[in-house]
């Protein structure tokens, strides 16, 4: 259960459906409403898509690149804690990105590509994390589905946040948000330390420094 809960809120937290609704409704304000379910549709596919396929190969991708778990899990812990940073100032995680491509963003017709499935949705902090909880849940399918299901909600989140984004910045406004991604951001730091230790500690017992 514990297990489960972390798994959750950590994939909720680093894909922060609730900031994906100001970021939509700039990027889609030329767009019906047909043509932003579509969007929004095609984001989540695409991202589910990204998702599943680290979660399948991520860790032969990191064996055949020599890379540890432990390296693994303290790097990821480190991406995530910037990502944290980035919410607690105020900022989407993910959504870092030059003048240029802002106005690129903003004028090309499909926009569900980039930037809402790479970087927003499935970026690089919610790739690290789709691999690091794979390989603790492994072998247990019971985790292993707890995994799958904390990202089919998180992905489900963000696709019901996007649909009724001009609804949630009536009643809950930018400053509701930039509040709730500050909270998040918090909890993301607290995780993002504990992988850090994690990793501190498989390191510390496997090379036998406390022998």
């Amino acid at each position: 259960m514990v297990f489960t809960t972390r798994a959750f809120v950590t994939f909720f937290t680093i894909i922060d459906p609730v900031g994906l609704a100001p970021v939509f409704i700039a990027l889609t304000a030329h767009l019906n409403e047909s043509q932003r379910r579509a969007v929004i549709t095609r984001a989540i596919l695409i991202s589910a898509a990204i998702i599943a396929f680290f979660a399948l190969v991520g860790r032969f991708v990191l064996d055949r690149l020599g890379i540890t778990l432990y390296a693994f899990n303290m790097a990821g812990g480190a991406l995530l804690f910037l990502v944290a940073v980035e919410m607690l100032f105020g900022r989407a995680p993910g959504t870092r990105r030059t003048a240029a491509e802002e106005e690129e963003a903003m004028t090309r017709e499909d926009i569900s590509v980039f930037p809402l499935a790479i970087p927003m949705i499935a970026g690089p902090g919610t790739i690290a994390t789709t691999i690091l909880y794979v390989d603790q849940a492994q072998p247990d399918p019971f985790k292993l589905l707890a995994v799958a299901a904390a990202i089919a909600t998180s992905l489900l989140v963000a696709w019901i946040v996007m649909r009724h984004s001009a609804w949630i910045m009536e009643h809950i406004g930018r400053t509701g948000i930039l509040v709730l991604s500050r909270i998040l951001g918090i909890l993301l730091a607290a995780l993002a330390i504990q992988f850090i230790l994690n990793g501190m500690l498989t390191f510390i017992h496997s090379s036998g420094l406390l022998h």
